[in-house]
């Protein structure tokens, strides 16, 4: 009976995140209390065992330093003063806004990063007067390929980096780093021969773009240099952090109430709290609890045994399977509950003979991370990038992004199929 329960909320609040007629927090926390309410799960165990309060913090810690960084101005000085270097020329400022948000989404996290981006994204292209859509689609494009690189770039690698305890921020940088500077190589190229010929700025709208003051853009010069002081001494924390040997979720706290503690004359403590994405932390509190009830009930148990039963325990062939499966399903659902269903049934590997895991996780990090390019559903990034588009008149259509992001996504996959078989596979066989 608990069995059957647990099956049905799971799906049912499944397709009603798909469907998003309702607020995903919303669904994902009502599905959680009803395990409890039916129960297949137990509060304590719910709380202590199945909530993952290093992702919640994680998560938050980052929202706080972004937040409070955003307010001094720094990251739209930063554009205009790169689009004024590459002297307003629209296929330049296409590639110099990819590795912005490349960059930006590897190590501030891809949501927070197209938050930042599209508004500057619009205002550039407004100045410029030229059709703002294929600097949006290569935004979401970046912002997925660059959060695949870092733990704490997108919410799949944060959630894998906070489930293995033994893969820290240097691990991700190291294993996924490589192989997405390829893919995000190629993808640009591709975009840049896709786009080159329907690009044109004027010199009128050159001069313009030119005579704009950077530096106006800084509202508050003291809250710049902590925050960006904070946001630079953080990020150095997680590369050091096995060094250090203080947890990941830690040194992100740290940064977080340390940048409150000194910018507490500038931002009200209260304001900041306002900005957190409190949508995104309830959606994952509901998630663990949904998954939860999946694992206390055992159907992530025969998930695992199904999949070795399929593959027959041969490490190779369930790589590539959970490449492909959880980039292209990650295509079509939001790769996050997908996500949070897997690690589970990856860990439960281990009681079938499996002691090598690591590259399982690449292969669903690769894959539900650059999954995410291949519809305008597939990644919380893409939906925020229409959302803003459509306010700013510069919608574009599920068709439109769909022409552009599953090709990307197919080259991905291959790209990243080839690499995980050459540098973890073949000496399998």
């Amino acid at each position: 009976m608990e069995l059957t329960t647990a099956f049905i909320i799971f799906i049912v609040s499944y397709v009603l995140i798909i469907s998003e007629k309702l607020n995903r927090a919303l669904v994902a926390c009502i599905g959680g209390v009803l395990m409890l309410f039916f129960g297949v799960l137990d509060l304590d165990a719910a709380f202590i065992n199945h909530i993952d309060w290093h992702t919640i913090t994680l998560l938050l810690s980052m929202m706080i330093l972004v937040s409070i960084t955003s307010q001094s101005g720094f990251f739209e000085y930063i554009a205009i003063t790169v689009a004024k270097k590459v002297k307003g020329k629209p296929i330049p400022l296409l590639v110099v806004i990819s590795l912005l948000t490349g960059v930006g989404s590897a190590f501030l996290n891809n949501v927070t990063t197209v938050l930042l981006i599209v508004p500057i994204v619009l205002t550039l292209t407004k100045l410029l007067n030229i059709t703002a859509i294929p600097y949006l689609l290569m935004t979401i494009l970046a912002s997925n390929i660059g959060g695949t690189a870092t733990l704490i770039g997108d919410p799949p690698n944060l959630m894998i980096g906070q489930a293995v305890e033994h893969l820290n921020f240097n691990d991700f940088l190291i294993h996924l780093g490589p192989v997405v500077i390829i893919i995000f190589a190629v993808v640009i190229y591709g975009m840049v021969r896709f786009y080159g010929d329907k690009l044109h700025v004027t010199n009128e709208n050159q001069v313009k773009l030119m005579g704009v003051t950077a530096s106006r853009y800084l509202k508050n010069k003291p809250l710049l240099f902590k925050s960006v002081t904070v946001l630079v001494v953080t990020t150095l924390g997680f590369i050091i952090q096995p060094l250090l040997k203080v947890e990941l979720t830690s040194v992100a706290m740290a940064g977080a109430l340390l940048l409150l503690l000194l910018t507490y004359e500038e931002q009200k403590v209260e304001e900041v709290f306002k900005s957190v994405e409190w949508v995104t932390i309830f959606f994952f509190v509901g998630l663990f609890m949904l998954v939860g009830g999946l694992k206390e009930v055992g159907i992530i148990d025969e998930i695992a045994k199904s999949i070795i039963y399929y593959t027959e325990g041969d490490l190779p062939k369930t790589s590539i399977l959970i490449l492909w499966s959880s980039g292209i399903l990650s295509g079509f659902v939001d790769n996050i509950p997908f996500v949070a269903a897997m690690i589970p049934v990856i860990l439960e590997f281990q009681n079938y003979g499996m002691t090598n895991l690591d590259p399982l996780w690449w292969a669903l990090a690769l894959g539900a991370c650059l999954g995410g390019n291949a519809t305008l559903i597939g990644a919380t990034s893409n939906v925020i990038v229409a959302g803003l588009a459509v306010r700013a008149n510069q919608s574009f259509s599920y068709m439109e992004f769909l022409k552009v992001g599953a090709p990307v996504a197919l080259v991905s996959f291959i790209i990243s199929t080839i690499y995980i078989y050459f540098r973890y596979l073949i000496y399998f066989y």
